[in-house]
């Protein structure tokens, strides 16, 4: 009978994201601010790629990981922006069913492969501060590559489980996602089935993929504070810490605000303005971060920049002998 009832109930086939339709006036507005955020925000991952790569002295631990970040960032960011800027400019967004769960799959995958990899620096952090003569066998290039592999992974199989329970449940009433993205509690409450185990499974997961990676985190900067507390001259305790600084700011701003909506979910409006700070914000201000406080980086961009400009020059003396030549 169950199953008769489900066949006779009219399924939800799209799905209007309302994104922040309750500020009609400051749509325009909004749109310009996301838009010059969402242009900023990939310049400036890309560039950062750009530069460790194409840089020698930067394909060492940290920056790999570090690269890594701005890939996911990169990928983060796509996902999320782009249908954000439909929803101002149309004021909301008809996406299909299928869109809003590969959305969600995505944003999913990102949040999950960005907690670990987080830990995964801090604990690059701590070998490097703590441990400085093993440093170079333990955190060989073989290691890094597991390590990003490993939280790639963890990404991929907890938004897969989510996937799953979430596509078991059936969506025939209202379609209206009162959010800027596909997130999971606005679909959860748009459901007209029993969403207890869903909900017992979103727990477990977030869980399992917040707590382990944050006390990894806290653990590792606890011992890098004694190990920099110990140094004896203020210039070698400034030196250790501007190393872990930039990644400490990082984390916490990501954590704190992912608890503050998770964890302790405040109303719908308010939930869609924090979770701005954990979407929107890291994406865009990390880059920012590790370039303005890292001479190696800050080093690497002028270097970049000297070779664009003689590249320039190169190619328009190319131009001109080649009009001279013409004549």
């Amino acid at each position: 009978m169950e199953e008769q009832e489900r066949e006779n109930q009219t399924h939800v086939t799209e799905f209007i994201l309302l994104g922040f339709r309750n500020l009609k006036n400051l749509q325009i507005l909004l749109f310009l601010g996301f838009l010059v955020i969402y242009i900023a925000t990939m310049a400036g991952n890309i560039l950062l790629v750009v530069v460790v790569v194409t840089n020698y002295h930067l394909h060492t631990p940290m920056y790999f990981f570090l690269g890594n970040l701005s890939c996911l960032e990169i990928c983060y960011s796509s996902t999320l922006l782009p249908i954000l800027l439909s929803t101002l400019l149309m004021d909301g967004k008809i996406i299909s069913f299928s869109g809003c769960f590969l959305q969600l799959f995505f944003f999913g995958y990102c949040l999950g492969a960005e907690c670990y990899l987080l830990s995964v620096m801090s604990y690059d952090r701590y070998l490097a501060i703590c441990k400085p003569l093993r440093y170079a066998t333990i955190m060989s290039m073989r290691q890094c590559i597991q390590l990003a592999a490993v939280s790639w992974t963890n990404g991929f199989i907890g938004i897969s489980i989510i996937m799953v329970a979430m596509l078991q449940l059936t969506y025939c009433g209202p379609n209206e996602i009162d959010h800027y993205f596909c997130d999971s509690v606005p679909l959860k409450k748009l459901s007209c089935s029993d969403t207890d185990v869903v909900e017992q499974v979103n727990l477990i997961l977030l869980f399992i993929y917040t707590m382990p990676p944050f006390l990894l985190t806290l653990t590792s900067y606890i011992y890098i504070i004694r190990a920099i507390l110990r140094i004896p001259s203020t210039a070698g305790r400034q030196k250790a810490f501007s190393t872990c600084s930039s990644h400490l700011i990082v984390v916490s701003t990501y954590y704190g605000s992912l608890m503050t909506v998770y964890l302790l979910p405040p109303s719908s409006s308010m939930n869609k303005v924090v979770s701005l700070l954990y979407t929107i914000l890291p994406p865009l201000v990390n880059p920012l971060i590790y370039s303005l406080r890292n001479k190696d980086v800050k080093g690497a961009l002028r270097k970049l920049k000297n070779r664009i400009v003689i590249f320039k020059i190169f190619q328009n003396v190319l131009v001109n002998f080649a009009n001279v030549k013409g004549k």
